[in-house]
């Protein structure tokens, strides 16, 4: 292995770990958030996913690589008991958990067919060096690193009220004053490069969720709760970006807007595959 300096994480995670959240994320599938991966993986093959969340992406990589395994890294305990406890009711056993900092991934190098995250690089302080990580623990010549971020400036609404547009203009100030970049998405290609990889090697896509009827009505009850977190309206008041009133006026909005019938939100994606040739 090279020698390499310890790091930490230096950015704020913006959304937090509320119920509000965590409830949301929960709701992820390999299907929904990996479906650009998914034709690479083999029933043998050993997956690191980092900043698993709930796992339920992870459980369903899982039961993709039955003669293999995967390591659910996250660095919230909590997190992982709730991915653990998924795991458990889903009967697979080819998942081990473990608290890891993606900075400094606690493996060997060459170690794992493919690395993946999602919704990972956009809320850290270094995504470079995070994504130096995962080329490093992944197999060289066979192996794979994915990424899929969001891109927030590109959110599409309907419909638009004030109140969301003015949501959209605070977390570009907020997620960043917390150290990350909202509009991840669009920079995976360029990050990639810089992390050691060649243009030949990166395969760049672009996808996106739609929600509508309930599944934006979760969406937006998710807002409601977590506008009003630490992560966002600590921060929004914290440095003068909304009073806390404007803010608490921004989460009835959030919920209002699900309550409409024809509401709708399209989340576009960037995302990446890296050959390790």
């Amino acid at each position: 292995m090279s020698e390499r300096t310890p790091r930490k994480e230096q950015a704020a995670y913006t959304h937090g770990h509320h119920t509000s959240v965590v409830s949301d994320h929960a709701r992820r599938t390999a299907q929904d958030s990996a479906a650009f991966l998914l034709p690479h993986i083999q029933p043998h093959h050993k997956i690191l996913d980092v900043g698993c969340g709930p796992g339920t992406i992870t459980a369903d990589l899982a039961a993709l690589v039955p003669q293999g395994s995967i390591i659910a890294g996250d660095a919230v305990e909590s997190v992982l008991q709730q991915a653990s406890n998924y795991a458990a009711s889903r009967n697979l056993t080819n998942i081990s958990f473990q608290t890891v900092d993606a900075n400094d991934l606690p493996f060997p190098d060459d170690t794992f067919d493919i690395v993946y995250c999602h919704q990972l690089l956009q809320h850290v302080k270094d995504p470079v060096a995070i994504l130096r990580e995962m080329r490093r623990v992944c197999k060289s010549h066979t192996g794979i690193v994915a990424a899929r971020e969001a891109d927030y400036a590109s959110f599409a609404f309907y419909p638009s009220p004030p109140e969301i547009k003015r949501w959209a203009e605070l977390y570009q100030l907020v997620a960043r004053k917390n150290g990350g970049e909202p509009n991840a998405g669009r920079h995976l290609h360029v990050w990639a490069r810089q992390a050691g990889f060649s243009p030949d090697e990166i395969h760049a896509t672009w996808d996106s969720w739609r929600y509508a009827g309930e599944r934006a009505r979760q969406f937006s009850m998710s807002w409601h709760g977590r506008i009003l977190q630490p992560g966002f309206m600590g921060t929004a008041v914290r440095e003068g970006f909304a009073s806390e009133e404007e803010i608490r006026a921004l989460s009835e909005a959030w919920k209002k807007w699900g309550e409409t019938e024809d509401a709708l939100c399209a989340i576009p994606h960037g995302e990446i595959l890296c050959r390790k040739t």
